[in-house]
């Protein structure tokens, strides 16, 4: 039986375990990224397992996210950053630079590689046939130790693409019909691997948007086969040394088909409040517009602006429409200002945002209240934008510039005033490295610069016989990373842990935080309860972290995301599900709880009983865990076990 890419790529990299879809594998990371919201806790993580230079063939530190200042937190963070990179031999990637994902595919990505990022987003490098990982900083930073990164052994669905667009449809379109048949929950052991003849239409810009909203799906990542368009790709980056053709045998074998005709989408959008949330275009077409922003890690790369570009030449925004426009990269700014098309965003009307992931992460452009915001990013959770009263919809580049100049959704269908000329990769990029910071070859006198903001990273105690406390709060389904920590305007308290705490839960249950504190100054445990999908949405850590910080010891759900899950167990959280769905009816806040011999449970089979004893009911619980993740566990988290191990 031959291999498709998946198997390629995992089998040359397999430390441990077998691509049996059994069990747990381990994987070796020959490159990682981090991006400054995340990566200031990943390498303060890094620091405390007592590693003294990065192991892997390359680390790059990204400053994408927090590069709005209002005071000195940022910028200090920022400071620590590149002395950090210098140190421990890391590539260090300034502000204005560009995003994370958009930047690694230019400058860095390589076929048949493995990426690990402590941003969910990482799939994006899968577009040249990378196997590009999101996971939570601690887990990037033991990789960057030289330890394995550890999945499920995945099942790979195939996805075969046939056909050609129409005019008016994208790549943002088919990964909205992708997201329409599988939907964000209920894919957490799988890899999506495309495939089929109308590969041949789709460019290295296109198959990046498609792997980076693969995200969405909840799936480990999206890989697409490094083919003469890959080869293509990186000739026009000046990297085509480092080509290399990975495809599928004729009789690869896959747990899944689904096939998708190019020639039958349509425009697609995603609606409020979520990814999975898709309705097509024509069926929007009139709905008033007050914002459009256009950029992101999904849809902001030369090709996607260049044709917003061409859509505003001769046109004007709409008197009621604010149009804000971010470049992925430098080189993408670059591009547009030597083919003089930034002039037409200009005079359009359109505001020039910085090469970040700025209005993506609600850190600014956060709408009116009650507006209705069309974007090109990947996440419309409600509040993400930063206002909690908005209407976000996730469009394609085309469908965003259109509706700018109308001042409405508009149905491209039905506009034969406005010709469609679909714009093709160029053949050569500008290439301008100078704001990358290679790290000296040896960094041993480099001194780490910390500003007086920044925490210690906190450790739990290993994990208790019993467990008796409190529900803390009962959420339901699709509880998303932005509502456990709110990013945005919170942002600026990721390296400080005890600062950050203070907004767990801000805008679901606003008084969580010292209401958990209280408990766990009492001594008594937290549980958090939820329904399907818990802690979907972005990797960040800290939505298993700072509630670990508050005496959280355990989340009971009906299904928990697979990062969160690994970000839970990392930091010494017991993740539980119901073995009956209607156990999560029998429990409400501040319900008495107990948990006798967890740690024997989760030691041995995972089964445990939870006593409601406010309610005397008693409920089935279950967790399924390797052993490397028991040990964890027990531990108390994974600093806790590496410490261990040092001693």
């Amino acid at each position: 039986m031959g291999l498709n890419v998946v198997e390629k790529i995992l089998q040359s990299h397999l430390v441990s375990g077998t691509l049996d879809g059994e069990g747990e594998i381990g994987l070796r990371i020959d490159h990682t990224l981090t991006q400054d919201a995340t990566g200031t806790m990943a390498y303060l993580e890094f620091e405390a397992m007592g590693f003294d230079q990065v192991k892997n063939e390359l680390a790059v530190s990204y400053v994408d996210h927090n590069t709005i200042q209002t005071g000195p937190e940022n910028a200090d963070d920022h400071r620590y950053l590149q002395s950090v990179a210098a140190k421990y031999g890391i590539v260090y990637s300034k502000p204005g630079n560009g995003i994370c994902h958009q930047l690694h595919l230019e400058r860095f990505a390589v076929p048949g590689k493995t990426l690990l990022g402590s941003d969910s987003h990482t799939p994006t490098a899968g577009g040249v046939a990378m196997l590009a990982m999101g996971a939570g900083g601690i887990d990037v930073a033991a990789a960057m130790g030289g330890s394995p990164y550890y999945i499920a052994s995945p099942q790979v669905t195939r996805i075969e693409l046939s056909g050609r667009m129409k005019p008016w449809v994208s790549a943002k379109d088919i990964v909205l019909r992708v997201l329409e048949v599988l939907s964000t929950t209920g894919n957490a052991g799988t890899i999506l691997e495309y495939g089929g003849k109308a590969l041949a239409t789709l460019d290295v810009p296109d198959r990046a948007t498609i792997t980076n909203m693969g995200a969405e799906c909840g799936v480990i990542t999206s890989v697409f086969p490094s083919d003469e368009l890959t080869k293509k790709f990186l000739a026009a980056q000046e990297r085509v040394d480092l080509w290399k053709e990975i495809v599928a045998d004729p009789d690869a074998e896959y747990a899944n088909t689904i096939e998708i005709d190019l020639s039958e989408l349509e425009p697609l959008a995603a609606t409020p409040h979520s990814p999975g949330n898709i309705s097509s275009v024509a069926t929007l077409a009139g709905t008033k517009v007050d914002q459009v922003l256009i950029g992101s890690c999904t849809n902001s790369s030369y090709r996607d602006l260049k044709t917003v570009c061409k859509i505003l030449d001769g046109n004007h925004v709409d008197p009621s429409v604010t149009l804000g426009i971010a470049p992925g990269s430098r080189q993408v700014l670059l591009m547009l200002e030597k083919e003089k098309l930034l002039s037409s965003l200009i005079s359009a009307g359109a505001r020039l945002l910085e090469n970040a992931c700025g209005f993506c992460i609600g850190n600014s452009m956060s709408p009116t209240s009650d507006a209705v915001s069309l974007r090109t990013s990947n996440r419309n959770f409600e509040g993400r934008s930063g206002t909690q009263s908005a209407n976000i919809y996730l469009v394609s580049p085309e469908i965003a510039a259109i509706a700018a100049i109308h001042g409405r959704i508009m149905d491209p269908s039905l506009m034969d005033d406005m010709p469609y000329n679909r714009v093709k990769m160029p053949s050569k990029f500008i290439i301008d490295d100078s704001m990358f910071v290679h790290p000296p070859a040896k960094g041993d006198d480099i001194k780490i610069v910390r500003g007086p903001h920044m925490g210690a990273v906190p450790n739990n105690k290993p994990l208790e016989k019993d467990l008796k406390g409190v529900v803390a709060i009962k959420v339901e389904d699709k509880i998303t990373t932005d509502h456990i920590m709110p990013a945005g305007r919170r942002l600026k308290y990721r390296s400080n842990v005890e600062a950050y705490s203070e907004f767990v839960f801000e805008n679901t249950d606003a008084s969580f935080a010292k209401r958990a504190a209280a408990n766990r100054d009492k001594g008594l445990h937290n549980v958090i309860v939820a329904g399907v999908s818990y802690g979907q949405g972005s990797s960040r850590e800290h939505a298993a972290l700072c509630p670990m910080y508050l005496g959280v010891k355990a989340v009971v759900a009906k299904s928990i995301e697979r990062i969160h899950v690994a970000n839970l167990i990392n930091f010494g959280i017991v993740p539980l599900l119901f073995v009956k769905a209607e156990g999560y009816s029998q429990l409400d806040p501040d319900d008495e709880i107990s948990l006798i011999g967890l740690r024997d449970a989760i030691a041995g089979d995972g089964k445990a009983i939870l006593q409601n004893v406010t309610k005397n009911v008693e409920i089935a619980l279950k967790t399924d865990l390797s052993e490397r993740q028991k040990s964890i566990l027990l531990a108390g988290g994974l600093l806790n076990q590496i410490g261990s191990a040092a001693k």
